[in-house]
């Protein structure tokens, strides 16, 4: 027997049940195709990959409150590093560090309001999609 999963998504914990929906509305400018307050939101993006959104239950407030960041990061890719930039920080996020060269295109980490890690990447070739 096997897994089969018939789709993958971000799940992200909003500790506040609005801080990151205000914040990730603003970071890909549009609105959530799911919003049920203080609950849940959901933001569809092209290629199928959709980010969601929870506030914990009181039962597992402690438990996301004590995880570190680890070590996932949400990658954005990105047309144009420096854009990416100036839009982050504009929303008040501006990334730490220098671009990075990496093999396979320019990066930079940026970090969400609740410290969850973002990799802006522009890649070395064209995006073909």
């Amino acid at each position: 027997m096997s897994l089969r999963p018939t789709t993958f998504f971000i799940a992200i914990a909003d500790l506040d049940g609005h801080t990151l929906k205000n914040f990730y509305q603003a970071l890909l400018s549009q609105a959530p195709v799911i919003d049920i307050p203080n609950v849940y939101t959901e933001f569809a993006l092209e290629g199928g990959l959709r980010i969601g959104l929870f506030k914990p239950s009181t039962t597992h407030q402690i438990e996301v409150e004590s995880l570190s960041s680890g070590s996932m990061s949400l990658c954005i890719e990105v047309e144009s590093i420096e854009g990416a930039i100036a839009h982050l920080t504009l929303l008040g996020y501006p990334p730490s560090g220098q671009i990075q060269q990496a093999s396979h295109g320019r990066e930079i980490y940026a970090y969400d309001p609740q410290g969850n890690r973002l990799i802006l990447h522009e890649s070395a070739t064209p995006v073909v999609g």
